[in-house]
């Protein structure tokens, strides 16, 4: 997840307003015209494939799976169900986002957020105001009780067979409370959510995960594949990096990220079988420095429990294009697993964040059409790779909509732009579930719909 994301305040200043806008009801044609035809860890007690869970009727489709990170409940209900809150413009969003139909859908847990005081339990019912930041339409709904039981009505209008909308849940921040003291190599400004929780608050860490299965169970929801923490090689979401901030120090991140995974883990299979371990979650670092830590550095320092817990990995890479291109971070993740031999070999991965924006993934877009179709067929190019590897079972967007505080979204934050990359993935979505080759640049031509 981006710095500053989730439900906070964005780092970037909204740059919708000056974008082309569309009609609602061109917007929603579109949506009727592009939706598809059709409606982890080592498996207990069999293992499962990284592109779906178990034996399945479902057609069978060629490439990595479509995977989406959203969290608006506003945007997650079924658009075939009774009316929900928000007015036509997120009714037109839901009708977009269920024409994707997702494989998965990737839930942020912000664990400092849902649980400020010790004394009680986590609030997965706070209301959240439905905003992206501060852009409207809003649309106040309650968290990731909402959240859940929106996934659980999409389930039921895509059906058993379909392996739709299956949750990945990514635990993030922690709270001040459950934060040790601060030690090693810490960046300026760094705050009690971005320490990684201490010995001591593992048990309220297996409770928030009990928490969150039963309320999954409430609302008839399986939840099977459970990252144990965010991006924790990046000092935002775990600190310090290393134990000083000395050249050649070595990396302490990984052993706190061990403890996280091992407390999963025991408390998944305390629940019962048949969820797993969805490892990594890295940042695309191909070099560490003082206070982050590469992906070699990180997987090379994890203990072979760890590495053998689970045999899918996940890694965040954005495509980048001009003079910002850089290495493809699933190349660097797949060397770091070849090197540590053995279970982690035969590792699948999981793109579970990625997007097209500006030619500096993250930055503020520009408001031309030029560039949203030259990041379009970026996208499209670094598709096309990841679908001609094996290896890789499933390709994740980040976001459906826009967060202004890393603008590389399919719908604008105000939820009246649609990018050339939303046209891409319809095309990717309805390609593979007919079995047949990701789709081409030339998918991008055409621009914005209108």
């Amino acid at each position: 997840m981006r710095v500053g994301g989730g439900r906070g305040t964005g780092a970037y200043p909204d740059s919708v307003g000056s974008r082309r806008r569309i009609k609602p009801a061109a917007w929603l044609l579109a949506a009727l015209v592009l939706a598809p035809a059709g409606g982890c860890g080592r498996s207990e007690p069999a293992r499962r494939t990284a592109a779906g869970a178990g034996a399945s009727s479902a057609p069978l489709a060629a490439g990595p799976a479509l995977g989406l990170t959203e969290d608006n409940a506003n945007l997650l209900w079924s658009p075939y169900g009774p009316p929900r809150p928000g007015g036509a413009r997120f009714e037109i969003a839901r009708r977009e986002l269920t024409a994707l139909h997702p494989t998965y859908l990737r839930l942020l847990v912000d664990w400092a957020a849902l649980q400020p005081d010790p004394r009680r339990p986590p609030q997965l019912e706070a209301p959240v105001s439905g905003c992206a930041r501060q852009v409207g339409p809003c649309a106040a709904y309650a968290g990731i009780r909402d959240e859940l039981a929106a996934i659980a009505s999409q389930q039921r209008a895509a059906g058993a067979k379909a392996n739709a909308f299956q949750v990945v849940i990514d635990i993030f921040n922690t709270p001040s409370w459950a934060a040790p003291s601060p030690s090693g190599c810490q960046r300026p400004g760094a705050t009690a959510t971005s320490q990684g929780p201490s010995r001591a608050a593992l048990g309220a860490y297996r409770a928030l995960i009990r928490s969150l299965l039963a309320l999954a169970q409430g609302e008839g929801v399986s939840i099977d594949w459970w990252a144990p923490w965010n991006e924790p090689n990046h000092p935002l979401f775990m600190s310090p990096q290393r134990a000083s901030c000395a050249a050649g120090s070595a990396p302490v991140a990984p052993a706190l990220y061990a403890e996280l995974v091992r407390a999963m883990h025991a408390e998944l299979r305390a629940q019962g079988v048949g969820r797993h371990l969805l490892l990594g979650e890295l940042n695309g670092f191909e070099s560490g420095s003082p206070d982050r830590t590469s992906i070699s550095e990180f997987v090379a320092a994890l203990p072979s429990d760890v590495i053998c817990s689970s045999d899918v990995w996940s890694i965040h890479a954005y495509p980048s294009r001009g003079s910002f291109a850089h290495a493809d971070p699933v190349a660097s993740l797949q060397q770091a697993l070849n090197a540590r031999g053995g279970c982690a070999r035969d590792a699948r991965i999981w793109v579970t964040e990625t997007g097209a924006g500006s030619s500096h993934p993250g930055s503020p877009r520009t408001a031309l059409a030029a560039d949203e179709q030259a990041g379009c067929r970026a996208m499209a190019a670094q598709l096309i790779r990841w679908s001609r590897d094996a290896r890789v079972g499933a390709v994740f967007q980040y976001t459906f909509r826009e967060d202004p505080a890393y603008p590389v979204g399919l719908v604008g934050s105000d939820l009246d732009h649609l990018y050339p990359t939303y046209r891409l993935w319809a095309e990717w979505s309805r390609l593979r579930d007919a079995g047949q080759a990701a789709p081409t640049p030339a998918t991008c031509a055409g621009g914005v719909l209108r």
